[in-house]
């Protein structure tokens, strides 16, 4: 039986609480599904939080059924930097929930391809983020896990949707995990670190908060060599945007997971991780009120974090394929000799399979693909040719 839908466009409180509360109800009986903090959700369309408005914009909406009950959500968005590095103009949709209905869904997808349209938008990639890569992206398709902090985790049934619609797979993204230990690398792996660290012109050391504003820079000026020349899309990063986001990430962070590589003491190459707060937040219930506060301080005490995350990786690109990658891995795995390092495993959540050379290095660190997830593409106009992101040399 076909349900009678109406869009409603997402711009008042009532609608706000169904757009956040809409998965709540969905996932009640998913028992690895986490609850994300309401703020980390909303936080994203609030244009003095979300810098993507300076040069974006984003539009959302909620489906509800006959009954005025919400049955799905979705968001459109433009990101007026990127949009046409593509061979047509590209938007994205995301933050995508539906009750098991294709009409629903459908109708979901066509309010964001039809709000596209109208500004001359061609194709558009989901489900992703207004932000960031390494939040909210991608349709989480296989490894049926508990989401690690800010990374989705959905339905089996949304991938149909996906497929059904004439979505096609734009790249995968695969989340590996290993332990933080020596004997888990690869032999090639502690032969070329080993023989990097015998070489007096190279340094690898880990995060000082002592020396923080040093360390800093030295992270704006990687970041900006090895990803932002090197892969099409990522805008580069400022001191000031950094400084805010190890501010952010003070209270939870932990020395021995931010790893920093040098030649002739100028920086090289960065590994940074963090505690993954999924494991602290899933008992909170997406509220992050004083009960809330206290509830987590309590839980972080009690229960030391097992998992660490993967948050970014680079190395400027000519000094890639020297073992820079290899040394940095080889000493924050020696931290689990260390009896105060409370970590027991890492999780990297972002490889994608445009980059075999990340893949290759995942291999030799003796981890394995844990979690899948694809960012799907849909051309407006079908008769064009599809093709697949741009694989890394």
């Amino acid at each position: 039986m076909r349900i009678d839908f109406t869009i409603i466009e997402v711009n008042d409180l009532n609608s706000k609480r169904e757009f956040i509360e809409l998965p709540v109800r969905l996932y009640q009986k998913m028992k690895n599904w986490i609850r994300p903090l309401d703020s980390d959700i909303e936080k994203v369309f609030d244009s003095k939080q979300n810098k993507m408005f300076t040069h974006g914009e984003c539009i959302r909406w909620i489906l509800q059924d006959q009954n005025k009950q919400t049955i799905g959500r979705i968001a459109a968005f433009i990101d007026h930097k990127t949009k046409d590095l593509n061979e047509q103009p590209t938007g994205g949709l995301g933050f995508f929930e539906c009750i098991n209905n294709k009409d629903a869904a459908f109708a979901l997808f066509d309010t964001c391809k039809n709000w596209l349209k109208d500004k001359q938008i061609e194709a558009m990639d989901g489900p992703i983020n207004f932000g960031e890569r390494h939040q909210w992206w991608g349709l989480h398709v296989d490894g049926d896990h508990k989401p690690v902090y800010c990374m989705p985790y959905h339905f089996k049934y949304y991938q149909d949707f996906f497929d059904s619609y004439g979505f096609q797979v734009y790249f995968k993204q695969y989340t590996y995990r290993t332990k933080f230990a020596v004997e888990s690398l690869s032999e090639i792996i502690k032969w070329k670190a080993k023989r990097l660290l015998n070489n007096n012109e190279y340094q690898i050391i880990h995060f000082n908060k002592k020396n923080s504003d040093k360390l800093i820079k030295d992270f704006v000026h990687v970041y900006n060599e090895a990803w932002v020349k090197e892969i099409p899309g990522i805008e580069g990063i400022s001191e000031q945007q950094t400084q805010d986001l190890f501010k952010t990430l003070k209270p939870i962070m932990h020395e021995k997971l931010m790893w920093f590589a040098y030649h002739k003491k100028e920086p090289i190459g960065f590994f940074i991780m963090v505690p993954d707060l999924n494991e602290l937040l899933q008992h909170i219930n997406g509220k992050m009120n004083l009960y809330a506060k206290l509830r987590f301080i309590y839980y972080k005490h009690l229960q030391k974090n097992k998992n660490a995350l993967g948050l970014i990786f680079g190395v400027i690109p000519e000094f890639q394929k020297r073992g820079i990658e290899a040394a940095m891995i080889y000493e924050f795995s020696k931290s689990g000799f260390d009896s105060s390092f409370p970590f027991l495993n890492l999780e990297m959540n972002w490889i994608g399979d445009f980059n075999p050379r990340m893949s290759h290095l995942m291999d030799h660190i003796g981890a394995k693909i844990y979690k899948t997830h694809y960012t799907y593409r849909k051309l407006f106009d079908e008769t064009k040719e599809f093709k697949r992101s741009v694989i890394i040399k």
